[in-house]
């Protein structure tokens, strides 16, 4: 009884209506804020917002399904694959036989998995990539004693904090670098340099927060952070039942696991932009599938590609056509809260744009830091993008909107440009751990059924100690620069 009552004080408003309710406050704002003054049909920087509309409230979670549609159609389409792959039983077996042999060393894998999640987030960006990965760990987790919050954070925690400290990163870094106008110069060297620590610090304090976490759950299960309704949807998804203590492959679910891992490890190479880096040797040979060479992949090179895999891990397993077809209809319809989650997320950023309140809000920061003490202009800074990042989560869309104005103020106060933009980088990369509008965290939450109340409320204490650390990290140097 006591534990029904207590369940009840922890129940709190959905990732759905927090998104909503952020949605209308902005409209709101747009109301209380100056209106924007306009020279023909181009607003004047900085001048004021435009009033937003019932219509363009309304309508913004749903032009948010628009814009966000390349990774809603992804994610359907990797629930109807996770299906077809969970139909053969080759997943939980493969886990555990891999717990097996661990024989209680699994924690070994969180500061493994985590440090490879990083990698892909400071080169390519990795992070709404990472949303297949949830289910996948999710699983291996429950099996080793753990629980969900676990697996959410080894792929967020880890990829993100690669993507914090971007070091050539084209979507965070490039986009910036790309931005600044053409009288100012920056140093590439000084900012892998300095993106590199930041990515290495953050990722060691994640590391210490999960593996502790993790520790405690493992020892005692009533240490879990997820309320009781989490803990019954986590079992009845992700628990494996009590089998044999012998457990094997057969030669079929070994296919089915090659398959499984090389669908993943192709759209992982598919998403690295090589032309970036001048490494073109997948130009000539690779386009035949998709009409897309490998690296100039992005959300419908990967559907199509998962399709493709689901299809093949059915023909191994000698799956009928209507077993196949049912089982992968199936597989879609789990995932629609998913992609209504991300789609309803993305209404905010619309919403931001077509008022031109995120245009309002950069110029006058700007404008605003331009005459604090050199002491503060990085912390206040780093602040600022803070509050854009939860407002635009995308990080070339706010390096298009912020560099230009930040980087040129910083190179006339004779700061670090280089400096600035990491600022920029560091602050929307660790806002994308917590927010309720980046897509990829609450679509992997959505998968790993754990609400996004509860992931904020365990992962805060790690986002405010990334952020004193990014903070001291990019003041001393901007002070010695």
């Amino acid at each position: 009884m006591k534990e029904e009552v207590k369940e009840k004080k922890h129940k709190m408003l959905s990732a759905f209506s927090i998104i909503i309710i952020l949605i209308a406050v902005l409209g709101i704002l747009t109301y209380i804020l100056p209106p924007a003054n306009f020279v023909g049909e181009a607003i004047v920087n900085g001048s004021g917002v435009v009033k937003a509309k019932i219509s363009d409230i309304l309508m913004s979670p749903i032009l948010g399904f628009a814009d966000a549609i390349d990774v809603c159609i992804f994610v359907i389409v990797l629930g109807g694959f996770l299906a077809i792959v969970s139909k053969t039983g080759a997943l939980e077996t493969g886990i555990r036989v891999l717990v097996k042999k661990l024989k209680g060393n699994e924690l070994i894998l969180i500061p493994i998995l985590m440090f490879i999640f990083s990698l892909g987030g400071t080169t390519y960006g990795m992070l709404e990539e990472t949303v297949g990965f949830y289910a996948l760990l999710a699983a291996t987790m429950v099996a080793a004693k753990m629980d969900t919050i676990v697996a959410s954070a080894v792929v967020l925690l880890g990829a993100g904090s690669g993507v914090l400290g971007s070091t050539i990163n084209p979507f965070a870094v490039g986009a910036a670098v790309s931005s600044l106008p053409s009288n100012v110069e920056v140093n590439q060297g000084i900012i892998i340099g300095l993106g590199a620590v930041l990515w290495l610090t953050s990722l060691a304090i994640s590391i210490f927060f999960v593996m502790r976490y993790a520790k405690k759950v493992k020892a005692n299960k009533g240490s879990t952070f997820l309320t009781l309704q989490e803990q019954k949807a986590m079992k009845d998804t992700y628990g494996v039942k009590a089998k044999e203590d012998k457990v094997e492959l057969t030669g079929k679910q070994k296919g089915t696991l090659i398959a499984f891992g090389l669908t993943f490890a192709v759209m992982i190479v598919g998403f690295i932009p090589w032309g970036d880096f001048n490494i073109n040797i997948f130009d000539k040979f690779t386009g035949w599938l998709t009409g897309t060479p490998l690296g100039s992949w992005y959300f419908a090179e990967a559907s199509l590609w998962f399709l493709i895999m689901s299809i093949i891990i059915a023909i191994i397993n000698r799956i009928s056509e209507s077993d196949f077809v049912s089982t992968f209809i199936e597989g879609t319809k789990d995932m629609m809260s998913v992609v209504l989650i991300i789609a309803v997320a993305r209404g905010a950023s619309v919403l931001m744009q077509t008022t031109y309140l995120d245009n309002y809000i950069i110029y006058n920061a700007a404008n605003w830091l331009e005459n604090v003490p050199e002491l503060l202009f990085t912390p206040l800074n780093y602040l600022l993008h803070v509050v854009l990042s939860v407002l635009v989560p995308s990080s070339s869309g706010l390096a298009t909107l912020s560099t230009p104005i930040m980087g040129p103020l910083a190179d006339t106060l004779n700061y670090s440009v280089e400096g600035t933009i990491m600022t920029f980088v560091a602050a929307n990369g660790l806002v994308n751990l917590i927010t309720p509008t980046c897509g990829a965290i609450m679509g992997g939450l959505a998968l790993a059924k754990v609400n996004y109340t509860t992931w904020f409320r365990w992962a805060l204490k790690v986002v405010l100690a990334i952020m004193i650390v990014n903070i001291l990290i990019l003041t001393l140097f901007t002070l010695i620069a």
